[in-house]
């Protein structure tokens, strides 16, 4: 494998606005997302619950990209179904931003003092 594909990042971590609460009251909000495939983007098409409601496209899109969500290790369209309205706007945010952009890093202004710098969107931690 050469330089330019080890330093190609298909990985990024996130942390969700408020978390999912699973069955037993735990919070998860540490994830970890992959850039979609082709297919991940193509197999939701012939699922019955797309079909039935295209709106449904994006829960079986994230299922198939999000590859860890606090201690979950399998995500299921259930799971995702489940968070709150903010999170799944940030996931989708997200999702757009790593895979149209390659970077999960949005540009921001202090208001203070008008400096410009990146934040990352994943970890929130951003550099002067």
């Amino acid at each position: 494998m050469g330089k330019e594909a080890m330093a190609f990042q298909t990985e990024f971590q996130f942390t969700l606005p408020k978390g999912y609460v699973d069955k037993d009251g735990n919070l998860h909000r540490e994830g970890v997302m992959r850039l979609a495939t082709a297919k991940d983007e193509i197999a939701p098409l012939q699922d019955y619950r797309v079909q039935a409601n295209r709106a449904y496209l994006v829960i079986i899109l994230l299922s198939r990209v999000i590859t860890k969500l606090g201690t979950l290790r399998m995500i299921t369209p259930n799971i995702i179904e489940e968070l709150f309205s903010s999170d799944l706007a940030y996931l989708q945010e997200f999702y757009r931003k790593i895979n149209e952009e390659g970077s999960a890093s949005i540009k921001v202004t202090c208001p203070a003092c008008k400096h410009e710098f990146e934040v990352d969107m994943g970890t929130g931690l951003g550099g002067y």
